[in-house]
């Protein structure tokens, strides 16, 4: 039996990038997964991205588990609800895990601004995207978990510390994400529920990829105009990480803790795509980053 057979996942966010990753590994593992986001076929999100849930859901079926697509714009809370009282009637109840992948704030941070020159209104619609949905998601997802008594929230960030991340509001979203875990754990604990905050390294996400003008096979040329690149990591990376916090007997140890991909790998035998084990932490002190 697949590790994750007969669990159920949400991945909030799972259109692209980590989320879809995350998503097609958690079901190569077994897991039936619904994947939420704006885009649709036929119906792009403002951010103007190719990719879909609807591929995304596809993808976590080819992999082996069961992909189903919702779309949700996870700012409507009344979106958010009937998610999950359709997952309620759906698993009869069942939720083991959910990822708070939610983001969509690439285009709306200013690099190299100070924050009273930074656009607000760009901003503020960081912090709607990316806190106030997880908030919202976790709300209605949680109750789910509790009834169960047991469950798993991870939150998907950037950095497992509180240091400033070069943006204001781009740091408090990511800090936010971390806190949020840290402090759903807390309230959570005595159910029997787990949350923990998660980063990858540095993504070679469709995006990324894009940005440099190179594919999955070409990577390695992206190099000559951003040298950091060699440490990046591909969205499985951080899939195989979910997977094996997931599948953690002792993972209500962990519960509101901040991990890392290249943390997480030196504790548990996973490792990206090609069979590498990219440590962006050691690869950052060693660079001085």
């Amino acid at each position: 039996m697949k590790p994750l057979q007969g669990k159920v996942a949400v991945v909030a966010g799972g259109t692209r990038g980590a989320g879809r990753g995350i998503a097609v590994i958690l079901g190569e593992a077994g897991a039936t997964v619904y994947v939420t986001g704006r885009s649709v076929r036929g119906n792009q999100s403002d951010l103007g991205r190719r990719e879909t849930i609807e591929e995304t859901a596809e993808m976590v079926t080819a992999a082996g588990g069961e992909g189903i697509a919702v779309r949700v714009d996870h700012t409507q809370e009344e979106e958010v609800k009937a998610l999950f009282a359709r997952i309620g009637a759906e698993q009869n109840g069942q939720l083991d895990l959910l990822v708070n992948d939610i983001w969509g704030g690439e285009s709306l941070t200013e690099w190299g601004k100070p924050f009273w020159e930074h656009s607000l209104e760009k901003g503020l619609l960081m912090q709607e995207r990316a806190i106030y949905t997880h908030l919202i998601t976790s709300h209605y997802a949680a109750p789910l978990m509790v009834e169960q008594k047991g469950g798993l929230i991870i939150e998907i960030t950037d950095g497992i510390d509180y240091r400033y991340r070069g943006n204001l509001y781009y740091s408090l979203a990511k800090i936010s994400a971390i806190h949020l875990a840290q402090a759903m754990a807390e309230d959570l604990r005595p159910h029997g529920v787990t949350a923990v905050a998660l980063t990858p390294g540095f993504l070679r996400s469709e995006e990324m990829l894009d940005h440099f003008s190179v594919t999955e096979e070409t990577w390695k040329d992206a190099t000559k105009k951003e040298p950091h690149f060699i440490m990046s990591e591909t969205p499985t990376y951080i899939g195989r990480a979910v997977v094996a916090l997931a599948t953690d007997p002792q993972i209500a140890q962990k519960s509101g803790k901040a991990f890392s991909t290249w943390g997480l790998s030196e504790e548990y035998p996973f490792t990206d795509r090609d069979g590498s084990r990219p440590h962006w932490g050691n690869y950052a002190k060693e660079k001085g980053l």
